[in-house]
């Protein structure tokens, strides 16, 4: 027998005991009182909620308190994450009521929802097995409330069962949103953990989006401790998760999809720490430098950005300051701007500024607030901004450069300067002195995402000191970005000058054209001797052969990054001549764009067809962001190479010398993190090799540990190992020249190559743990040599995988596993076996008619020896009876899925036999075939027992089973006359309400008294007509 079966309540025990260590009160779902919850619908604590509201504002009188209530508990929309931001809202703002003074007047107020400035008047409470209602009945493991509002929900799994996964428990809240939805409305922070294993994220959130939380302080992480409790203590101390609810999650829009986003730790204590250096800076003794805030690239530094500015627009000390937020570069401009625009639950709207005068003139109209966008460029001493300027003194005063026009004299102004970087700015002559002029009393914070040069003092100086830094390695570690690996193809340079590209790099670094002008001369011998007509054509055909091998094994785009507009066209052409179908003139098709600035009236007539608008650049920007768009690949010169977040793309390709922090920032486009990405990838082709070596080098001296970019190398070491450790499941199987076997062979292989896996749950997850590990590794090294190499057998792996993957529940392994970044590698060859093999062909079965699951069938299924295959047939097919009935009958269908869930767990638990699971899942086969006789043996209808089951369940004492029946016919007939004729009735809500009035007095008729118990059977019966009948026209 196995001891640890009940661990699970083990790890539930631990964290409601590391709860109560931070001083949360205890109480088990099922002792819940009833005043606070009179039925198993409810998922507030109404009577806790109304004690705190009453307690946390003082002088309100009732009629406020009730009116904020029934704010929180009335729906506006039909899904839950539309219903959920507007509740965020009134949990962050207070619900805003009317009442009536004595004299008559009506007057607003705001009823606190939860108490921000003092946390211990809130009431914190945790409960486990809580036992909710909805379309099916849901239990979740842990549920926390802040005054009686559910906030967080827990779901647990037990860390000795290998088949229970924390990624399980996460599609077990995903069914939890499906079935208990009114939950999730009120819901802030979901948290799965098997106690070892712990991570969170908002109910929106994709898996790959929920994360570790690794301090409890913010200032060291903690080793040793379990990562549930450090999260418990971590994110629901009780000071922290009121501050992470008011200040630290925002909304967004994504495709017309709502989407919420709650900062990872390293946000967190980065920015308040960042604001605790605020307050220290614009004190009467400050020096006005808050710092400098280093959070690595794609570890989210311009939602750090937002989130900073948000606290501190609500600090007392800095009287509703000013925020000017400064970048190098328009098109930054515009993404920073636009990721602040989306936030404007947390923050003002911003502003953009055209010109210096136009800042001045803003900043003067306002003594305190605003939000200001703008660049570097117009801090410049010498600058073209000037001609735009109508204000002759000020004019003068830029042109000489000798000393910069004030702005605004005031206190109150934060200027958030981001990419701080001497190079960008020629800080002491420039930038940094003219900022000064403009701004003699404001206070200044850097933000970057690379280290500042070892040797550049100059920053520092301007800022202040490092306040908090999330390097490159950390994130890979957290899985806040996935690792780089680095290829060297290059295509040699003859060149006269050998550091003619680094003397060139080495003076326009971040330059605008105008200064690169300056050195045509230079940039024109090496640019002729990058672009010669020979060279292109050897870079076209090796990315054309390079990046279609990839995108047989990972999904995503790619970016050419090359050194001038004219060879991006060049090039472009080139690759044309090779893929004549890759082009189209249409901006919303074709599979490569160059996107690239210019000027039309200028420009050779070749440039033409590539220069865009603004607005036709952002066309393009959403296309190459959608992963399913027909747009796979972008040639650049400079633009897109900083601040351009775009999740799919793995592969960049580089024919342009770039050092240090820009080349650092360029690379880092391919470390997002998306669905199984394993990595990114940067393929040279110009020699960056010892440049990024310099700027690692810097890297590893800003921060004392290596960077996490690796060579391809590796990648290959791992590939093999993994390669060796998948051919040793299938000791004893011939899958040697795959490709070249019949049909017929490839079939009996994969039957034999199930058995081998299917022997046990260890065995089988272990192989699919490692066949993914083996995908991702051969995934980066296509189409090297060594992965061509091993292709077929690679190809065999994965269709044994395909189906086992198959035949897998949605337990701890899914049926439907993110394996998008890693398709299918089964070539022509293999065409007759790469969909996945029927597993009742391969059990020597006669395929089912799963609508009927005859005695035959069963019979048959009985007397086959292979007791592996069996439970896999069965297990495939009541799944999918059970999708396919339980629409027409929610009530009883839902119990029989708990059921088989409840017999795997003693299986796999080893608490019963193989021969024991395969009987009681015989019995529940039959059960369920018998659900489909026993409408005609009570003389109903297959849509009048559903309503039956509906009002009779658990009133047997007080509803006849003739009345019950009666209801039924009644209640489908009310249906069928209210429904007749109308087209898309379910989102008509004037018919809905109709036929629920109807129902309602059919039931009162028929002896149901209770207001609540009625409310709830209509709302059953609703859903399910909607299932039943919403193709009634």
């Amino acid at each position: 027998m196995n001891l640890n079966q009940n661990f699970e309540s083990v790890v539930e025990e631990a964290a409601i005991n590391w709860f109560c260590d931070i001083g949360y009160e205890y109480l088990p779902g099922s002792e819940i009182p009833v005043e606070d919850r009179e039925d198993f619908r409810e998922v507030i604590l109404k009577n806790r909620l109304y004690n705190a509201l009453i307690k946390i504002n003082p002088g309100l009188p009732l009629s406020c308190i009730e009116d904020a209530i029934r704010q929180l508990k009335n729906f506006q929309y039909p899904r839950i994450e539309l219903n959920n931001r507007e509740i965020h809202k009134i949990y962050r703002n207070g619900a805003i009521v009317t009442r009536r003074r004595s004299d008559g007047e009506e007057v607003g107020e705001i009823v606190k929802i939860f108490d921000y400035e003092n946390p211990e008047n809130n009431d914190f409470l945790v409960c486990n097995q809580v036992k909710i209602k909805g379309t099916g009945v849901r239990i979740p493991d842990i549920v926390v409330y802040i005054n009686g509002l559910p906030v967080g929900v827990f779901e647990l799994k037990n860390p000795l069962d290998e088949t229970a996964t924390i990624e399980g428990a996460y599609r077990q809240l995903e069914l939890y949103k499906r079935d208990i939805p009114d939950l999730f409305a009120y819901n802030e922070i979901c948290a799965v953990s098997d106690g070892t294993e712990a991570k969170a994220g908002t109910l929106t959130a994709s898996w790959e989006r929920f994360a570790a939380w690794k301090s409890i302080d913010g200032v060291q992480k903690i080793e040793g401790m379990p990562a549930l409790e450090v999260l418990i203590k971590g994110m629901f101390a009780k000071n922290r998760v009121l501050d992470l609810i008011r200040n630290f999650i925002t909304f967004t829009m994504a495709k017309d999809e709502v989407v919420k986003i709650m900062a990872m730790y390293h946000q967190y204590y980065g920015v308040n720490r960042a604001v605790e250096e605020t307050i220290r800076a614009v004190s009467p003794t400050g020096d006005r430098r808050i710092g400098t805030f280093w959070h690595t690239q794609g570890s989210g530094k311009s939602l750090s950005m937002v989130f900073y500015t948000g606290k501190i627009i609500e600090l007392k000390e800095l009287q509703n300051p000013t925020v000017v937020v400064i970048t190098d570069r328009n098109d930054l401009d515009d993404q920073l701007y636009n990721t602040f625009c989306s936030a404007s639950d947390l923050i003002p709207y911003p502003k953009q500024i055209e010109s210096v005068e136009d800042l001045k003139e803003k900043l003067s109209q306002v003594a305190a607030g605003g939000i200001f966008f703008t660049t570097i460029q117009k801090f410049q001493a010498e600058t073209d901004e000037s001609l735009e300027i109508r204000d002759p003194k000020l004019k003068r005063s830029i042109n000489k450069g000798k000393t910069y026009p004030l702005l605004s004299d005031r206190s109150n102004i934060i200027v958030i300067v981001d990419e701080a970087h001497r190079s960008h700015y020629e800080f002491i002559d420039g930038f940094a002195r003219n900022i000064r002029q403009a701004f003699p009393n404001a206070s200044f914070i850097g933000f970057t995402g690379t280290p500042i040069d070892f040797e550049d003092k100059s920053t520092l100086q301007v800022f202040g000191d490092y306040i908090s830094i999330y390097d490159m390695k950390q994130a890979v570690e957290d899985k806040a970005i996935v690792p780089i690996y680095y290829e060297g193809r290059l295509v040699k340079l003859h060149l006269i000058n050998e550091d003619i590209d680094r003397e060139f790099e080495e003076v326009t670094e971040g330059e605008e054209e105008e200064v690169k002008n300056k050195l045509k001369t230079k940039w024109a011998a090496l640019e002729a001797l990058v672009g010669t007509q020979e060279r292109l054509e050897t870079i076209a055909k090796d990315i054309v052969e390079y990046f279609e091998e990839r995108c047989k094994v990972l999904e995503g785009k790619g970016m050419i990054v090359c050194m001038s507009r004219r060879i991006c066209v060049d090039l472009y052409n080139e690759i044309i001549k090779l893929r004549p179908h890759w082009h189209s003139d249409d901006l919303d098709k074709g599979v490569i764009k160059i996107v690239m600035s210019g000027n039309a009236s200028k420009d050779p007539k070749e440039f033409l067809p590539h220069l865009y608008t603004k607005s036709q650049i952002k066309e393009i920007e959403k296309r190459m962001k959608d992963p399913n768009d027909p747009l796979k690949l972008v040639i650049v010169r400079d633009m897109w190479l900083t601040g351009f977040d775009v999740p799919c793309l793995h592969t960049m390709y580089i024919d342009k010398p770039m050092k240090g922090h820009n080349l650092m920032q360029a690379i880092a486009r391919v470390n997002r993190v998306f669905r199984d990405k394993p990595a990114g990838l940067v393929v040279d082709y110009i020699g960056i090799a010892d440049d990024l070596k310099r700027a690692l080098a810097n890297y590893t001296r800003s921060t004392g540990k290596e960077a996490a970019t690796l060579p391809i190398d590796e990648a290959i070491r791992i590939m093999q190992e993994k390669y060796d450790i998948v051919c040793s499941y299938f000791h004893g199987i011939d899958f040697s020249d795959w490709e070249e076997k019949s049909a017929g062979d490839k079939l009996y292989l994969l039957k034999q190559a199930m058995e081998l896996i299917n022997k046990d749950e260890t065995t089988k997850k272990d192989f699919l743990e490692q066949c993914m590990a083996l995908s991702k590794a051969f995934a980066l090294v296509v189409p090297r040599k060594e992965a061509m190499h091993i292709r077929s057998e690679v190809a065999f792996f994965q269709a044994v995988r395909s189906n086992v993957v198959k035949y897998t529940p949605p337990k701890g392994l899914s049926i439907e596993e993110l394996d998008s970044a890693v398709k299918q590698i089964i070539s022509k060859g293999v065409a007759a076996s790469d969909k996945p093999i029927d597993i009742f062909d391969a059990a020597g079965l006669k395929k089912p008619d799963l609508s009927i699951l005859s005695e035959e069938f069963l019979d048959e299924l009985m007397g086959y020896e292979n007791k592996n295959l069996q439970i896999e047939v069965l297990r495939k097919l009541l799944n999918d009876e059970i999708r396919a009935k339980s629409r027409k009958n929610q009530v009883k269908y839902s119990s029989f899925k708990e059921m088989i869930e409840k017999v795997l767990n003693q299986y796999h638990n080893r608490a019963i036999t193989s021969a024991e699971v395969i009987k009681h899942l015989i019995d529940l086969a039959r059960e369920m075939r018998h659900m489909d006789q026993r409408a005609k043996e009570m003389d109903l209808t297959e849509e009048e027992i559903a309503f039956y089951d509906i009002v009779s369940q658990g009133r047997e004492a007080i509803l006849k089973d003739e009345d019950a029946k009666e209801i039924a016919r009644e209640v489908v007939r009310i249906i069928k006359s209210k429904t007749e004729g109308q087209v898309d009735w379910t989102i008509k809500e004037n018919i809905k309400a109709s036929i629920r009035a109807t129902v309602k007095r059919l039931l009162r008729r028929k002896g149901f008294k209770d207001q609540e118990e009625l409310d709830n059977v209509v709302k059953l019966i609703i859903e399910q007509a909607v299932y039943l009948f919403e193709d009634a026209a």
